[in-house]
């Protein structure tokens, strides 16, 4: 029998993050997540999502004629059929990106997907899950990305960035949180720091600001 996946939602996009900002992407959004981030903005996927075979979301992405495809959650590594997946994609020659956490493993992640790992600073109240192995098994592609509430936060993810030698291997992203921090106010902070990052707004949200679904 098909390996399963429960799948919340499969759209046609603008890539609204990352150094891959700005391009079309598909976005295969897979349901269920074990963190609840006090700032989450895909609550949805906490519970929602239909059975579908990897087969079926394989002919989703295909029929967009899209060559850059992002699995996202929820957090998508819950579900081991995202690994299939993910080595799916990556045999028919996607581009392919996975967003996950970071308090899960990325051991079985093939290695030509570029990671995405979410860095959960204190303002989000699961910073205790964080795991740190994950540099064994991210290539020079992957990226951290730190999800910026307020200045505590922004001095712990400085610290953490600068103690582990996050940004002399990465890509580092900081980001604030939309509604509690201005962007404008966090990329301040950041030229104050010396610190080389990338600071990034959700560009998705610039574009269609009235949406919840499918951006």
């Amino acid at each position: 029998m098909p390996r399963m996946l429960k799948i919340s939602e499969v759209f046609r996009s603008i890539q609204g993050e990352s150094t891959q900002a700005g391009r079309p992407c598909v976005f295969v959004r897979l349901s269920a997540c074990d963190l609840r981030c006090r700032w989450c903005d895909t609550a949805y996927a906490f519970h929602d999502g239909t059975p579908r075979t990897i087969e079926w979301v394989l002919d989703e992405v295909r029929r967009y004629g899209v060559p850059l495809v992002e699995v996202t959650g929820g957090e998508p590594l819950l579900q081991p059929g995202c690994l299939d997946l993910l080595r799916a994609l990556v045999e028919e020659g996607y581009e392919t990106m996975l967003e996950t956490g970071g308090h899960r493993s990325l051991e079985d992640v093939p290695f030509e997907v570029r990671k995405i790992v979410d860095v959960k600073c204190p303002g989000s109240g699961e910073a205790d899950k964080q795991r740190w192995d994950h540099e064994t098994f991210m290539g020079p592609n992957d990226e951290w990305k730190f999800v910026i509430a307020d200045r505590m936060d922004f001095d712990w993810a400085v610290e953490t960035v600068r103690a582990r030698g996050l940004h002399e291997r990465r890509t580092v992203l900081f980001s604030a949180v939309e509604g509690e921090l201005a962007s404008g106010t966090l990329a301040d902070w950041v030229l104050a720091s010396g610190l080389p990052v990338r600071v990034q707004v959700q560009m998705h949200k610039l574009f269609w600001p009235a949406a919840t679904r499918g951006v």
